[in-house]
């Protein structure tokens, strides 16, 4: 028997014979097959999906699939919105505790909060359809990382400093720059707004004025390092500024005489000059300001004026003992070692 036709009843012979079919033939039939088969198919797709609204098994499991991703990440940025709470928890104690105690600048919001300049890190994600999500989850990760490595470089710079916390107590401003025996000064000025002595206007007196003859010795407030000396006709006149890190500086102004060079270390309680009435004064004093993190700051709240004269001047002692300055008093050339 043959298998490339097909058997047909002869009704002469009565008997059945084999019909040849053609190639041709074949391979209509075989593509008019194919085709019935093609448009069954897309009929069954079109009442299954539009007329009965249903969707195809593999589109179910892929939406469910993309649900699922979508919970995760929606998950992940509920927990980044409780990291993100806690680094700015952390930041506002760094700035307003950790650094603040250590006299260090605060780090602005704009530094904590700086993104990654340059080219678009996330141009693979623009491609994807409905992947608005997953850019934004991409780009908070990565804001989340540079906050935290901002806040852990922040750490260890208070980390370093803090070990020099036992330097602090003998740089910070604490004692009266001239000695506490109240028969040789008055405070004539204190902190704040008063009428300028000159011209009568309000403004604001951004030191202590300790009124006293010419020549009284001035004292280092906390030690620290002579950061300027100036020798003016005007202003201040001949002054000094010593800082004392931590955020810490004093000026002490209208001096008659000084003894320190800019560069020198000086100690709490090391004499560093003489009262006068140089620059703009209308007699002579000594006018003394604190600046904090370069803003003035009252210096009756770092000095105590009824400290025992015994406890002022043996403190004196100590420094001097204790200083390396060699000193040639005035008008003569300083000479100091470091």
């Amino acid at each position: 028997m043959s298998d490339k036709g097909k058997y047909k009843l002869n009704p002469q012979t009565l008997l059945f014979e084999t019909e040849e079919t053609s190639v041709g033939a074949r391979v209509l039939w075989i593509v008019g097959f194919l085709a019935g088969s093609l448009l069954l198919t897309g009929v069954y797709l079109w009442l299954y999906t539009s007329v009965l609204g249903l969707e195809l098994p593999r589109t179910a499991i892929l939406k469910k699939r993309n649900a699922a991703w979508v919970s995760r990440i929606e998950q992940m940025n509920r927990q980044m919105d409780e990291y993100d709470a806690t680094l700015d928890g952390l930041a506002m104690r760094d700035n307003e505790v950790y650094r603040n105690i250590f006299g260090m600048n605060e780090i602005p919001s704009g530094v904590r909060d700086a993104g990654f300049g340059g080219v678009n890190r996330y141009a693979h994600l623009d491609a994807l359809e409905g992947s608005s999500l997953l850019r934004r989850t991409a780009e908070r990760l990565d804001h989340l990382a540079k906050k935290t490595y901002v806040q852990s470089k922040s750490f260890d710079e208070v980390t370093a400093l803090s070990r020099r916390a036992g330097e602090m107590a003998s740089c910070i401003p604490a004692i009266s720059p001239l000695k506490t025996d109240h028969s040789q000064f008055r405070t004539s000025s204190p902190f704040g707004y008063r009428s300028d002595p000159f011209n009568g206007t309000s403004k604001m007196h951004t030191g202590f004025d300790f009124a006293c003859p010419p020549g009284n010795p001035i004292y280092a407030a906390g030690d620290g390092v002579v950061s300027k000396v100036s020798f003016e006709l005007f202003g201040y006149g001949n002054s000094v500024i010593i800082d004392h890190g931590f955020g810490y500086k004093t000026r002490y102004a209208h001096m008659r005489n000084i003894y320190v060079v800019e560069g020198m270390k000086v100690s709490r309680g090391e004499c560093i000059g003489e009262t006068g009435k140089s620059g703009r004064a209308t007699g002579p004093h000594l006018h003394y300001e604190v600046m904090y993190r370069d803003n003035f700051v009252n210096p009756a709240n770092y000095m105590d004026l009824q400290m025992p004269v015994e406890e002022y001047e043996a403190m004196i002692e100590r420094a001097a003992a204790k200083s390396s300055n060699v000193i040639i008093r005035p008008h003569t050339r300083v000479r100091y070692r470091k």
